[in-house]
Parts: C-alpha cells; structure tokens; sequence
C-alpha cells in the first residue's frame, strides 16, 4: 500500500491506491482489493462504490467484482494525444539510433519521481535489454531520469526528494542524495548526456540526453541501454554525442530553439 504523506488527502490515496490495484488487468473482488491495498474491506467498498458512479470502475453484474472503467480512457485521451505527437516524432530517430547501436533505444518521460518509458526500439544484439513501454523506474536510479531533472527548474529536485534521503537503493552505484545527483547535473549539463553506470541495474548501464518543448523545458528523454561492458567504453562520448544530436533534432520538431546556455558551475 501506499505510504499516506501528512498533506496528502487520505480518501483519495486510498481511492487511488484502487485504481492502480484494478490497472494489473482483470477483474477483482472487494476482499482481494482490501488486501492488495491494505484497506478494510468496508472502506474498499465505499471507495469502489463513489468510483463505480463516476465510471472510474465497473461492476460485473453477473460476478459482482471489479474492473476499470471506461471513464479512465476519457481522461487519459489527452495526455495520449500529446504522448502520440511525441512518440511519432521521435520514432525515426529511436530507429535510426538501434541500427547505428544495435542496443534496445526508450523514449522515457518524467512523472514526479518516476520515470515512464513511453516508446522503444528493441536492440538487435544477442543480449538485450527488456524493460517494457508503460513500465516506471525510479528516476533517481536512470540516466534518462537524470537527464530531464538535470535540466529541469533546480528547486524542483529539492521540494521532489525533501525529508526522503537516503532516496532509494538499488544498486551499491544509486545515488542516494540530494548533494550527489546535483553534483551529477552539473556534469550532466556540461557534457550534454546523463550515465546511468549500473545505477538501476547491476551489469546494465545506459546514456541518455534530453528532449525540450518549444516553452525550452525538457520534457522527455532518449536512452541507450545495454550492457556495462558494450555501452559504458572507449566510445561513450561518441554515443554520447550521437544521442544529443538525435535529441536535439527531436526537440526541433517539437518547436524548441536552442539557445546559448551559461557555463554550468
């Protein structure tokens, strides 16, 4: 279950905390969703009943347990158009950098502490990376996290990560604090691409630079991922570079225009 933070509004973490237990598939009933959820059984049934009304969730009539209602893909028709226009001008760029690569190419974008991977190109090689559209890392832990937040409105990290460090482990490589991954920004901004060198995953590593909208935010970024030994050698700076310039040209299309930046301190 969700931990409930003190200014959080409780009913609807819990209401929430529903809707991402019914996100698995299928259908469920009210015993099995208070268990997933850690509510009690009554509380899970007044909640299901409030989203039932509003078409969040939907009851079988015949089986009487639960599934997610179609009302979800009304509110998410928005975000889907904007993430279409995204994954249909990066495309061509994530192919073109699979075949110069052979590596598996994301297309990943920022939600809170989370990254989302939203488009990918499988790598060709014998030894492949898996990680799946619609799965979420911590984005601490990932070179494409590192590279949205990197260029991101500065304070936004502090307010994002206050009173949590240590942040999540996965690795001995995580970062871990506040101090380290600003001290990685810095490097980050002055080389133009993020490493994740086995932050997220043991014997994995990844490159990843940035993509901006026209407003100059960053908004999304583009990875190369594989293993440590074929990513992160002689020629990163070289992968490093090849990736900047497929971002750049993505962030091109999405209207930015790059502008000459200060010398990170």
């Amino acid at each position: 279950m969700t931990a409930i933070r003190r200014d959080s509004v409780q009913s609807l973490e819990r209401a929430f905390d529903l809707l991402e237990a019914l996100s698995a598939g299928g259908e469920l009933g009210v015993t099995e969703l208070a268990s997933r959820t850690g509510l009690v059984p009554s509380t899970a049934h007044r909640l299901l009943h409030t989203l039932t009304k509003r078409g969040y969730v939907a009851q079988s009539p015949e089986t009487g347990r639960y599934q997610l209602g179609y009302k979800v893909v009304e509110v998410a028709s928005a975000l889907e158009h904007r993430l279409s226009r995204l994954r249909a001008v990066a495309r061509p760029h994530l192919e073109a950098l699979q075949k110069a690569t052979g590596e598996t190419v994301n297309l990943v974008v920022l939600d809170a502490d989370r990254v989302v991977y939203v488009g990918q190109v499988e790598g060709s090689r014998s030894v492949r990376m898996f990680t799946a559209v619609g799965a979420a890392a911590p984005a601490h832990t990932t070179g494409s996290g590192k590279a949205i937040m990197a260029y991101g409105p500065p304070e936004v990290v502090e307010l994002l990560y206050a009173d949590r460090e240590p942040l999540e482990r996965l690795t001995p490589r995580t970062l871990v604090t506040v101090e380290a991954l600003q001290d990685d920004f810095k490097r980050i901004r002055r080389r133009g691409y993020a490493l994740d060198n086995e932050e997220h995953e043991e014997g994995v590593s990844c490159v990843a630079a940035p993509v901006f909208d026209h407003t100059g935010l960053p908004v999304a970024a583009i990875s190369v991922s594989g293993p440590t030994a074929r990513i992160l050698h002689a020629d990163t700076a070289e992968l490093g570079a090849l990736l900047v310039d497929h971002a750049r040209q993505v962030s091109e299309a999405l209207g930015h225009r790059a502008v000459a930046r200060p010398a990170a301190s």
